[in-house]
């Protein structure tokens, strides 16, 4: 029973929950929401099934934020928008891929929505996001469709059309959903 003990707290250490202390026993780590990203960010690699899931969660949470974000974002914000989707645009002229600028202009309409407890969750999932945007963004279908996606959300966000703002980022989570399907299903044919 001790060995059973010994490892399952090891796991737990490995997985940053508790510390051992030199004379001090094991402690329970305050919670650090990098490690819950870390630890989910591998498990998606690990299982890419989790990716369609993180994609419904995405559905879920990003339309309502996007229309939100036509209500509420001010001109400034608009503007940061504007600003995200052009350099995005620049980088992918260049051939460069922008996953900063993708994480950013999610980010952006989080913030214009003026929720902060749906900010602190999404944050939570920026981690998740950044991994699947890295790992998929390297596709010139992908990124293309990421800034089209992007301009029609803005579009209507800079409108003040708030249903037409949801519908929008709605599509273009699904956009994405399908490319990174297809990849996913090309890569285990192959």
């Amino acid at each position: 029973m001790c060995d059973r003990l010994r490892y399952a707290i090891r796991i737990l250490e490995v997985r940053g929950v508790v510390k051992a202390r030199q004379g001090g026993g094991t402690v329970v780590q305050a919670f650090s929401s990098d490690a819950l990203v870390a630890e989910l960010a591998g498990t998606l690699v690990r299982k890419r099934a989790l990716v369609q899931e993180l994609m419904e969660v995405r559905c879920m949470l990003e339309p309502p934020l996007a229309a939100r974000a036509a209500a509420h974002a001010s001109p400034e914000q608009i503007e940061q928008m504007e600003d995200i989707l052009l350099r995005q645009r620049r980088k992918l002229k260049r051939g460069e891929m922008a996953v900063e600028e993708d994480t950013e202009f999610h980010t952006t309409i989080a913030r214009a929505a003026g929720n902060r407890v749906m900010l602190a969750v999404l944050d939570t999932l920026v981690g998740l996001l950044t991994e699947t945007r890295r790992h998929f963004l390297v596709d010139r279908e992908r990124a293309q469709s990421s800034l089209s996606g992007h301009r029609l959300v803005l579009r209507a966000i800079r409108r003040r059309e708030p249903g037409a703002a949801e519908r929008a980022m709605r599509k273009h989570i699904r956009s994405v959903e399908a490319i990174i399907t297809r990849r996913q299903a090309a890569r285990r044919g192959a």
